[in-house]
């Protein structure tokens, strides 16, 4: 779902239900003090340790993604994210 939102270009706010929409001025403002509180990181750690415990993410290219993109030099190696299972 994350992804589907356009958590790096933007939400197409009419697309979503109509229970989560919110004003422009809402939604800034909610984002600004989540981000501000730091939920993006714990989320992101939060998503990574249910997905390890299921054994649905590959370690290795995951910490060789992370390298080369660190790095910021794409390899032939680089896998665009197939290293996690689908729908994520």
């Amino acid at each position: 779902m994350l992804g589907s939102l356009g958590q790096t270009s933007g939400c197409v706010r009419r697309n979503l239900p109509g229970e989560v929409r919110v004003s422009m001025p809402a939604a800034d403002h909610r984002f600004t003090a989540w981000t501000r509180a730091g939920l993006w990181p714990r989320l992101h750690r939060l998503v990574l340790d249910e997905l390890g415990a299921h054994g649905q993410i590959d370690w290795m290219s995951t910490i060789v993604g992370a390298a080369v993109a660190k790095e910021g030099t794409p390899t032939d190696s680089d896998d665009g994210g197939e290293h996690l299972p689908s729908g994520v």
